[in-house]
């Protein structure tokens, strides 16, 4: 063999090793998108694979009520190797979004580009995932991360070969469609759906094409059975890099939805449903020749939360109906709390732990989460903060039988120990400190000579200055740690534990200015539920349960009971958990309880609450913030008093009254007492809907 037939023979053999390096490639290529030519149907058929959804599980209220679950839809689907290798792509494309335009439907692409010129990026509003996508597309086709919108379409429209007589707001709109379609050849996305739960007509007109690489395919959409409790169920969405990080670990699919937040997060081990897959094998004109499933879906379970639906609205409804009266009207002569801001209402079974309502205002529609999205960041209320999880503040008052329990059980002042209100403070006045009951700062007036029931009923700040100041710092937060103050409830979603008002808290919180150091006006401050004292009110809720139940703090939860998706079996009950037990003598109960039930009959909680069916304890609270305008009220509550149920906390930003809650306490009791024979029906008829 010559030097010249050697390198053709080896020319021929290079070559031929090249084909079936590319062919390979390509092969591989396809199966990795679930698609390969089928040897049994011949050219003609392809055989490409489905995902088969399953459906997420619902979460439902106590009742079996279902807040959130799983319809299923179609959606009018790509399959990208399939259409892109039958026929001139673009022209079908084109007819695709006419067909979709004739019918009113709108398409929905990805690509992070403005619909119309001048051409911009919109990269910050497609969320990390498709961020990540973006630039693994980019970097698959070898562009510059930096090159400009304008010059990407220009590049875009060339390299997909689209015509120039094509209108831009056509060309656009195609190459967002073959920006989705080569998306599927560089990631591990599934099919992609051009148009997501379509209706009958367009699922019919989209069969009609009898084109084998679109399809009908088969989804589910998550949908909102009720407007409320918004912050609590939360939303789902694509995992992060760092989510994905984690969940591949659990063979979680790459573009599988998971909980962001609320109870959709914090149950998603239960709730989380794994897609089957199927095999499709069509003929070119798009008639489907065989199909059989390789992997069954597997549905998530059904998530019971302790929330009850009926309350729930009522703490949402008659709340938010405070805030719009505070607004119009005011309240006294100096019309405070129209600048009332936001609150919060948690509602706690007490012997339990478990949340029967959770309601944060303002709030949101959860069904238009992510079409309202952008308003609602913006938004200079915060409707998106979960308020009561998450937001600390000052108790006010609220806090008094903190400082009662350590005036009686660590510093032997019985309930009957009576004080005068002078008006003014002066113990510490030669220091240059003097403050001010709230009362005679209001009105110039005093309560008197009153015991410690009396206080707490009429929330006599002065009584509180003096046994607080004879018990010390030391004793009052002894007693705040035992009822679990500063501390977190153990609920299933994110909370804030907030601080405890004593030196170390103060010295880590202000150690860098001369703030830091401890001084007598602190103790009276923390005395009243000021100074540093911050809690969020959830954590107002469950020390009030744990003051109904004597010391005994149960662990708060959102979660009763998970169901198999057909309610045939109980997989998990959720059982009471004491997290602590701080003993509080018979005496310092009396004092608390009594103070309290003194104050829902004739006390600063009686404007709703005096003629109640049930008998409640209750505390009112007014708190100073210093950042201008209204005090803010807070307000705590239990019931039946002497043989405790519910406990329930309430709290609005600039509120001005702590009384003024009742009424939303009322709300929630009368949704609760309703079930029973404790309240009379004529009071049941008259509650919100």
């Amino acid at each position: 063999m010559d030097s010249v037939t050697r390198r053709r023979f080896r020319g021929i053999w290079i070559g031929t090793l090249l084909l079936v390096a590319v062919f390979t490639l390509q092969l591989l290529r396809l199966q990795r998108q679930g698609g390969v030519q089928s040897g049994t149907m011949g050219k003609a058929a392809t055989t490409y694979y489905l995902s088969v959804p399953a459906a997420r599980g619902d979460i439902l209220d106590r009742n079996g009520t279902p807040l959130v679950a799983d319809r299923a839809c179609y959606d009018v689907s790509i399959i990208n190797f399939v259409f892109l290798n039958n026929g001139e792509p673009n022209e079908k494309i084109r007819g695709l979004l006419e067909l979709c335009d004739s019918h009113g439907v709108k398409t929905v692409d990805h690509l992070p580009i403005t619909a119309t010129r001048p051409y911009n990026y919109t990269t910050d509003e497609i969320g990390a995932v498709w961020r990540g996508h973006w630039h693994t597309f980019l970097d698959d086709k070898g562009w510059d991360r930096e090159i400009s919108a304008k010059n990407l379409v220009r590049r875009m429209r060339e390299t997909y070969r689209i015509p120039e007589d094509w209108d831009d707001d056509l060309v656009r709109r195609v190459i967002g469609v073959r920006y989705e379609l080569d998306l599927r050849f560089c990631t591990g996305l599934d099919h992609y759906a051009l148009v997501r739960d379509a209706d009958a007509e367009l699922l019919a007109a989209a069969s009609a094409l009898r084109d084998p690489g679109v399809a009908v395919t088969a989804s589910v959409v998550r949908e909102y059975k009720t407007r409320y409790a918004a912050h609590a169920l939360g939303q789902i969405g694509l995992m992060t890099a760092e989510e994905w990080a984690d969940f591949k670990k659990q063979d979680y699919a790459m573009n599988a939805q998971v909980g962001k937040d609320g109870a959709e997060k914090a149950f998603e081990t239960y709730l989380h449903a794994t897609d089957g897959k199927r095999y499709v094998t069509v003929a070119s004109d798009g008639r489907i020749v065989e199909t059989h499933d390789t992997q069954a879906p597997v549905p998530g379970k059904n998530v019971m939360l302790t929330i009850d639906l009926p309350m729930q609205i009522a703490a949402e409804d008659t709340l938010a109906r405070v805030v719009d009266d505070l607004r119009k009207n005011g309240i006294g002569a100096q019309s405070e709390g129209k600048d009332v801001v936001g609150g919060a209402v948690v509602a706690i079974a007490c012997k339990t732990g478990e949340v029967l309502a959770c309601a944060s205002y303002p709030t949101y529609d959860p069904a238009t989460y992510f079409k309202d999205f952008a308003k609602l960041s913006k938004d200079k209320d915060s409707p998106l903060y979960n308020r009561a999880l998450l937001a600390t503040y000052f108790p006010g008052s609220v806090y008094k039988p903190v400082t009662a329990i350590a005036a009686v059980d660590l510093n032997e002042a019985g309930r009957w120990r009576n004080i005068t209100d002078l008006g003014v403070y002066r113990y510490y006045e030669k220091q240059g400190y003097t403050c001010n009951c709230y009362i005679y700062t209001s009105t110039g007036a005093t309560h008197g000579t009153i015991n410690m029931m009396e206080a707490i009923s009429e929330s006599c700040n002065y009584y509180f200055y003096e046994v607080g100041r004879e018990a010390g710092i030391e004793k009052i937060d002894t007693v705040a740690a035992g009822l679990g103050l500063g501390e977190k409830s153990g609920a299933e979603l994110p909370e804030n534990a907030g601080t405890r008002a004593n030196p170390e808290t103060k010295k880590d919180l202000h150690s860098a200015r001369a703030e830091g150091d401890w001084y007598h006006a602190d103790t009276l401050q923390a005395a009243i539920g000021q100074s540093d004292n911050r809690f969020a009110p959830i954590q107002l809720a469950q020390y009030c349960a744990t003051l109904a139940n004597g010391g005994v703090r149960y662990r708060a939860t959102f979660l009763s009971e998970v169901l198999k998706r057909d309610g045939s079996e109980q997989i998990f009950r959720q059982r009471p958990e004491v997290l602590s037990r701080y003993p509080i003598s018979e005496e310092a109960q009396l004092a608390y309880r009594e103070g309290m039930k003194m104050s829902a009959k004739v006390g600063t909680g009686a404007r709703f609450l005096s003629s109640y069916p049930v008998p409640v304890a209750a505390k009112t609270g007014t708190a100073q913030h210093g950042s201008g305008g209204s005090d803010n009220a807070s307000f705590i509550c239990f019931a039946p008093a002497d043989d405790p149920e519910i406990a329930i906390a309430i709290y609005l930003e600039k509120g001005a009254q702590g009384g003024n809650l009742g009424q939303v306490a009322r709300a929630v009791l009368d949704q609760y007492f309703a079930k029973s024979s404790a309240l009379p029906q004529e009071s049941a008829e008259n509650t919100l809907h």
